[in-house]
Parts: C-alpha cells; structure tokens; sequence
C-alpha cells in the first residue's frame, strides 16, 4: 500500500465525555460522537457513526433505512453548541434554535455511514445570538448544508 492510500483514523480533539460536559444532550438524542477539529469561537468539525441500531431506522424508511434530514441538521447545531458553549462566558449556557435558514439535502445518509460535519460561527451578536453556517459530508460527498440561527436560553 502507498502512503496516499493508507487511511488514517481521525484524530479526536472532544470526547463523547467531554461534549456531555458542554452539552445537554443525551441518548438517544446526542448525536455527535467526537469532535475531530476545534478552532475556538470559530469552528469545530464533528463525527457521526451512522448504525442500523439507531431508533429512528426502525420506522424512516423500512426496507430503504435513512438518517431523517432534520437530525442531520440537529447534529450539526449540536457541533455548533460546542463551538458555542466553549466561548469565554458562555461554560454552562444553553443555546436553541432560533431558526434554519437555505438547508438542502444532498444525498441521503444510511447505516454505515460516518457523518463529517463542519459548522462555522458566522456572527455572535451581544453574546445572546448566534448565526452558524454548517454542512455534512459522507466519504467526501455534501449530504446536507445550510445556515442555523441559534438563541441563548436564560
């Protein structure tokens, strides 16, 4: 084998346990395994393992099983809670969806799937609003992407 087709796993940078830290989340709505990249108040890239054992296969669709478009975009406003929630004074604050903006699905996602998705914080507004632009890939290939207004919740 090559050196270019050695693949290589993907570092982490967060743990399941470390996002639990900042995020509410739990099973079975907690839907990012690891971040792999983090730049502070900017970015952060998350991992999804996509597995028939999820609940939601069990009913979307039988016989052609598929990740429902809207937890592909709730996974990524939970990477942009991380990015969120590890800003300077914002350690234990809770953002919401405030709303979703220009969201298209590209491709569908199925058990075996890893979901890659990269959310960027486009504007943080008097620390309360936050515009976040994020996408999904899949082996390299857009699945989903779109713009997420998020809100802190006192």
């Amino acid at each position: 084998m090559s050196e270019d087709t050695i693949v290589k796993p993907h570092q982490t940078v967060f743990t399941i346990e470390e996002i639990q830290r900042v995020l509410p989340h739990r099973y079975p709505f907690a839907l990012v395994d690891r971040i792999i990249e983090y730049i502070p108040g900017q970015k952060a890239v998350g991992l999804k393992n996509v597995t028939f054992n999820e609940e939601y296969f069990q009913g979307h669709i039988p016989g052609r099983p598929l990740m429902p478009g809207v937890l592909m975009v709730e996974a990524m406003a939970q990477v942009g809670g991380v990015v969120l929630t590890k800003m300077p004074g914002m350690e234990g604050k809770f953002f919401v969806f405030a709303g979703i903006e220009k969201v298209r699905f590209r491709r569908p996602v199925v058990p075996g799937d890893q979901l890659i998705m990269t959310v960027e914080l486009l504007s943080f507004k008097r620390n309360r609003i936050a515009k976040m632009q994020g996408e999904g890939t899949v082996d390299g290939q857009l699945t989903v992407h779109g713009e997420m207004l998020f809100s802190l919740l006192d």
